[in-house]
């Protein structure tokens, strides 16, 4: 069975008290998001044409992996241009009616957040072509014979969609997206930053460069950037003062058994287990899920992403193989 990580990158379902807590973290202006440069001076000029041009701005597409600031960024531009924020996940849509519902109640001007956009059913995603192309939805009364197709104009809206695999989206609706942007991982220097807003908020004093510290093993994430923040100030708060030095930050990490490099137990594991099973053959992803107990996509989309942007993990049309960079890590 799969063990809750402290640097997964997804949100936890049985951590409601945390994701209210990360929800006061989140910046709400251009001014206050850190890092993704390029993607804010592209946003900041589409923002200002819009506003310019008393329009509503194009849909916008955000991907990449998890934990980056794809919510986060889709609040950002509904602050910008002083518009309502509806937010929503695909596999909440379940049917027609449910988009169609969420569709005739948005008003002018505001701004939709589909979060997990390649998830959405197709019939569900058929609905959002015309709605994103025309502003018209096209909805089908009764069934049979005696079904007849009605078209209701909807408001100007714009559609920020998030997604971590656009691979999985239809070209049809990534068409549709006028704006497509690529979050890309953070620099160290930009974690820290992000790590000393986030202290500040929570009222916690933290030492430059313990900060720096929790800054170099968040895997360049924020999302793991504030996860480790929290749990290292819970550690601060029961063994010492409260104040986050790099004496107590090297103690709190090593208690929760992460590495220099951000690796987990499970990371660790999960190449160990490549190494001594398979040596330098390519592995399967199915075959690393039965040797981790994890669902093929986790390892996919929380393990690897990471692991290779790092170089200790490499794609091959046969598998996965282990680099000789994770076997000094490791030791091995």
């Amino acid at each position: 069975m799969a063990i809750e990580r402290v640097v997964d990158t997804s949100i936890h379902e049985d951590d409601h008290e945390e994701a209210i807590a990360e929800i006061s973290l989140r910046p709400v202006t251009f001014d206050e998001y850190i890092g993704q440069k390029r993607l804010k001076t592209n946003l900041k000029l589409a923002i200002e044409a819009a506003k310019k041009r008393g329009d509503v701005m194009d849909h916008v597409l955000l991907y990449g992996p998890p934990g980056l600031g794809k919510t986060t960024m889709a609040g950002v531009i509904a602050h910008e241009m002083n518009a309502n924020f509806r937010a929503t996940s695909a596999p909440s849509i379940e049917k027609a009616g449910d988009l169609a519902s969420i569709l005739t109640n948005l008003t002018d001007g505001d701004i939709l957040f589909i979060d997990e956009i390649h998830r959405l059913r197709r019939a569900v995603e058929e609905i959002l072509y015309s709605a994103m192309e025309d502003y018209k939805l096209d909805i089908v009364i009764g069934k049979g014979p005696a079904a007849r197709s009605v078209k209701l104009d909807l408001p100007r809206f714009t559609l920020i969609g998030a997604t971590t695999q656009t691979g999985n989206l239809a070209g049809p609706l990534r068409d549709r997206f006028g704006h497509q942007y690529r979050l890309e991982y953070y620099a160290n220097a930009d974690i820290q930053k992000i790590i000393e807003r986030s202290a500040k908020i929570l009222e916690t004093t933290i030492d430059a460069d313990a900060a720096k510290l929790l800054a170099e093993r968040s895997r360049l994430t924020p999302r793991i950037a504030n996860r480790l923040l929290k749990r290292v100030r819970d550690y601060a708060d029961v063994n010492g003062d409260g104040k986050i030095t790099v004496d107590v930050a090297k103690r709190a990490l090593e208690m929760l058994e992460i590495d220099e490099l951000g690796l987990d137990p499970a990371d660790r594991n999960m190449l160990t287990l490549m190494i001594e099973k398979y040596g330098d053959k390519p592995v399967g992803l199915n075959t690393i899920a039965a040797l981790t107990g994890d669902e093929p996509t986790t390892i996919e989309n929380y393990y690897e992403p990471f692991l290779m942007q790092l170089g200790m993990i490499q794609r091959t049309p046969k598998g996965r193989i282990v680099t000789d960079i994770a076997r000094e890590h490791l030791g091995l």
